[in-house]
């Protein structure tokens, strides 16, 4: 057994009262295009319109009552910064936020909604995390990393479960990986319960950090450039425990365009009448990119977020 899989199995009891058992629908529009039974896991519908919420409570709920009394610290471009900011209103926990460059204004308005403190740090994605824990051991409040944690990984393990209660019988999960806290959590579930159901990795070729990680043998550092997939871009952390799980649990990986990207957003608009951020797309492009290898087999999708910038939006409509 996986020595995370009593983590989810707690998560599930810990945050059910607090998070959504979301929406798993069939696709049609997918199913035709691609020849295979396709189901949408609609994550995007969960609060804060992101899988993040349900890692966030999770971890911010197994906190003792003195660790709440301290307040915990985290970083993030958005997403996990709304999921913790959310769990920090419910429990009363004093929250700070800190952001990297260029997040989405739009994400920013989101966060301010809640009474959290948000310190804006003048480097990418990795650099404001590192930064942030260690402002964090300074000021001696609680790390809540986010991907590289157990109670995180359990919290979006969680997903696994509903799947497999959702869907009797499931070929293949496709799941875009940033830090990998959402597919490390689904495939420590599903490998444990569904061991025959293959866990697709999906990244943007722009920023697949994890993809060469794994190629590589161990973490490294990559290149990126500006992606539609902002909520999954930047490097893993050195000695992150999402690593291992994503080299060893991870069936395969497709990366997928910048158009492939802004095709799926479309698609998803257009066909299913649903708004999704720049992540979710790239799980639904690695499909399109990939339909053959997958025809007649039952495929699901973690749809994971919904939050674009309306600007973005409009961009990719209009192209």
């Amino acid at each position: 057994m996986h020595p995370l899989l009593p983590e989810i199995l707690s998560a599930e009891e810990r945050i059910r009262s607090r998070v959504l058992q979301t929406p798993l629908i069939h696709s049609m529009p997918l199913s035709a295009q691609t020849r295979a039974d396709v189901y949408l896991k609609m994550e995007s519908e969960q609060h804060t319109n992101s899988f993040k919420a349900r890692g966030a409570m999770n971890k911010v709920l197994s906190l003792t009552g003195e660790e709440l009394s301290r307040g915990v610290v985290t970083s993030s471009t958005g997403n996990h910064a709304q999921g913790v900011a959310r769990a920090c209103m419910i429990t009363g926990c004093p929250g700070t936020i800190y952001l990297p460059n260029g997040v989405d204004p739009s994400k920013i308005e989101a966060i301010k909604q809640y009474p959290v403190d948000l310190v804006f740090h003048d480097g990418n994605p990795l650099e404001t995390e590192l930064h942030a824990k260690q402002q964090a051991a300074v000021l001696g409040r609680m790390w809540i990393s986010p991907y590289n944690d157990p109670q995180i990984i359990g919290g979006q393990g969680t997903i696994g479960i509903e799947l497999s209660q959702q869907l009797p019988s499931i070929d293949d999960v496709f799941v875009t990986v940033g830090g990998g806290g959402l597919i490390g959590g689904i495939a420590v579930y599903l490998k444990a319960h569904r061991p025959g159901t293959r866990v697709i990795g999906c990244q943007p070729e722009q920023s697949a950090a994890m993809y060469h990680c794994v190629r590589a043998g161990r973490i490294v550092s990559t290149e990126h450039g500006e992606t539609l997939s902002d909520g999954s871009a930047g490097d893993v952390e050195p000695g992150s425990i999402t690593f291992p799980i994503c080299r060893d649990l991870v069936d395969d990986y497709i990366l997928v365009s910048e158009e492939e990207i802004g095709d799926a957003i479309r698609f998803m608009v257009h066909a299913h009448h649903k708004i999704v951020e720049g992540a979710a797309g790239v799980a639904v492009a690695s499909l399109l990119q990939q339909k053959d290898e997958f025809r007649g087999r039952t495929v699901a999708i973690v749809i994971c977020g919904a939050n674009i910038a309306a600007s973005t939006l409009r961009t990719v409509l209009a192209s």
